[in-house]
């Protein structure tokens, strides 16, 4: 069974998250839990966040035990860009894009369905 948690209008770069999401695929939840605790990076308390919604998802919801979880996927996709101006010299105003993440994981518990 599939059990998934997204994070929607994250704000940090995608391209950054997703340098952190790549680490966990394949791994199992708890695993993936304690690896993202040693990584000094505000992705990884993003998406850790998104990964505990997801295991508490499968235990509530599903009667799923969280050790044999695997994350199947970890997505980052791309949200809306906030486009915002930053004085520059002379008096000319200098572009600034904030971007944002949405955070999309997959858990299974191994069995076919």
């Amino acid at each position: 069974m599939e059990v998934q948690a997204i994070t929607r209008y994250a704000r940090m770069s995608p391209k950054k998250v997703r340098e952190v999401a790549r680490t966990i695929q394949g791994r199992t939840a708890p695993d993936a839990v304690d690896l993202l605790g040693v990584i000094p990076r505000k992705s990884a308390r993003l998406i850790v966040k998104t990964l505990k919604s997801a295991i508490a998802n499968a235990e509530n919801n599903n009667n799923l035990s969280a050790d044999d979880l695997i994350v199947k996927s970890a997505i980052v996709d791309q949200g809306p860009v906030l486009k915002r101006f930053k004085a520059g010299a002379r008096g000319t105003a200098k572009p600034r894009r904030k971007k944002m993440s949405h955070i999309t994981i997959v858990l299974t518990d191994g069995a076919a369905n």
